[in-house]
């Protein structure tokens, strides 16, 4: 399957096909004549006596150098191949494709000077499965993110490596084995290449994607936990939230009482109900998942706007006829919207390892057995899972510590403000791998103490989600190795199954209120 992409108007949602399914990228033909007039304004410029950044003169503190106009191909080459400095795990393959398609956006709006022609290596690796093996550590998210595009652009000349067919060769090998003739590089092409935030972008939007699929999970886990306890759903009424007037919170609390509604559980305590008030990591779910969710609508809409952007230097102006240095390459909208998620990973995880911790303890849990176990003392029961949600916790918290605050001077003080974007997005994937866990034990807590309230019943929505718990992890009854079954949960929310089973995203956006 190949996606076609209109440069300027690239969806989250087309964004996220692309990452999630593998599906390819191409760009819409209408991008041609653009990108061939940038192009054809550079090969002026290479071919000219004027000095101009990038296509005749060396890169950073080396901008004063000029280049020969039979030295240009030369020039980018090196450029490329001196750039190739990155360290690390490499990029997982779904992030690098996004990557590549975000690239493509970006020069396709025709302001980088990169031909059609190079673009469509791209178009073919993306299409053939080649994917360049791109180390994640080197990058400070400006100038771009110079080495990780590097080794992209290193992949499209033949050079370093590259993946296919699930295996790992020389990126020569790899294009001659799909039929893919390698890039030779014109004027500025490697330039435009490595400029850029799409190693950040990437990496961020895989964070905001991973981030919405937990706060949804975390929806469903914070109803059944609800009912878990015989909580109230009182706070949920929708005046209490219209008064506040926060988008994000009117939002939650309606989805978790369309969740909610029919339990029979929650109506067999509405009268003579002793409890006044439930804790807070019960009664303030809407206010803190609802802040959550704006931060990362805000994020998202950042995010979406820079996926379309060109982030590279210098920018082909053909309208006006001069090719311009800037600074568009800085990621510091990235490196902010990458923050803003992480501050919503660490409180979802945060306020759910609550619910968790208010579940297992008997002096909290409102006549449910101590660490939701029938015949505790024998058993642990969920005891140690309880301390597993609270180490990711306190992880959590610690790596949403901000990156955008943090800056060296690199390259001979030539570029002396850097965003840390690159690391500040990179996280974010650890960061929802432990949410995952943290919201997978809430679930197993949850449907373990709803059940402890037989015969009553959950609401019908709940009640589907516990059967798909159901079909994964076994009830709790004796002591068992647990480390299996809070990693099938950890999945369950990462693939989304649990959210899709209460539909949650509809109602977050209204569609199923």
């Amino acid at each position: 399957m190949t996606l076609t992409l209109i440069p300027g108007q690239a969806t989250l949602d087309q964004l996220e096909q692309i990452w999630r399914s593998g599906a390819a990228a191409s760009l819409d033909d209408s991008a041609m004549p653009a990108i061939e007039a940038a192009a054809e304004l550079v090969r002026t410029a290479a071919a000219g006596d004027e000095a101009v950044y990038g296509v005749n003169t060396g890169f950073g503190k080396l901008a004063s150098v000029r280049i020969k106009p039979g030295d240009t191909a030369q020039l980018q080459r090196n450029l490329i191949l001196s750039h190739c400095c990155g360290v690390g795990e490499p990029l997982d393959v779904a992030t690098t494709r996004l990557m590549m398609a975000l690239k493509l956006l970006s020069a396709g709006r025709g302001a980088s000077g990169i031909t059609w022609k190079t673009l469509s290596v791209i178009q073919s690796m993306l299409r053939q499965g080649v994917t360049p093996v791109v180390p994640s550590q080197g990058s400070v998210g400006a100038s771009g993110d110079l080495a990780p595009l590097a080794h992209m652009a290193a992949a499209m000349i033949g050079e370093g490596e590259a993946m296919f067919s699930g295996e790992r060769m020389p990126a020569a090998e790899a294009l001659s084995k799909a039929g893919i003739e390698p890039a030779v590089l014109a004027p500025k092409e490697g330039l435009g290449l490595i400029n850029g935030t799409q190693f950040s972008t990437a990496c961020a939007l895989v964070g905001y994607f991973g981030a919405i699929r937990n706060l949804e999970a975390s929806v469903v886990s914070s109803c059944l936990s609800t009912d878990a306890i015989m909580g109230s759903t009182a706070p949920l009424e929708e005046g209490i939230h219209a008064f506040r007037g926060h988008r994000g919170q009117i939002d939650i609390a309606r989805a978790m009482r369309a969740v909610m509604q029919g339990s029979v559980i929650r109506e067999s305590h509405r009268d003579g109900d002793t409890r006044v008030q439930d804790p807070y990591c019960i009664r303030c779910q809407p206010q803190v998942a609802g802040a959550a969710l704006d931060l990362l609508r805000q994020a998202g809409k950042t995010l979406e706007i820079e996926a379309n952007a060109v982030s590279d230097n210098p920018l082909v102006l053909v309208a006006e006829g001069k090719i311009v240095s800037g600074g568009n390459f800085h990621a510091e909208p990235v490196a902010f919207a990458a923050d803003q998620i992480a501050l919503a990973i660490a409180e979802i995880g945060a306020i759910a390892q609550r619910r968790v911790a208010l579940m297992v303890d008997p002096t909290l849990s409102f006549d449910l057995p101590p660490f939701l176990t029938p015949e505790p003392g024998l058993n642990s029961g969920l005891m140690i899972a309880e301390v597993t949600t609270a180490a990711l916790m306190s992880e959590n918290k610690h790596l949403a510590n901000p990156c955008s605050t943090d800056s060296t001077p690199t390259s001979a003080n030539q570029e002396d403000h850097v965003s840390m974007a690159a690391h500040g997005a990179r996280r974010l994937k650890r960061m929802n791998g432990n949410l995952n866990v943290i919201i997978g034990v809430e679930l197993i807590c949850a449907a373990q103490g709803v059940e402890f309230r037989a015969p009553l019943t959950t609401s019908p929505v709940l009640q589907g989600a516990v059967d798909l718990i159901r079909t994964e992890i076994a009830t709790l009854t004796d002591d068992r190795f647990m480390a299996g079954d809070i990693a099938k949960a950890a999945e369950l929310v990462a693939e989304g199954r649990v959210q899709n089973e209460c539909a949650v995203a509809q109602l977050l956006q209204g569609e199923a209120a």
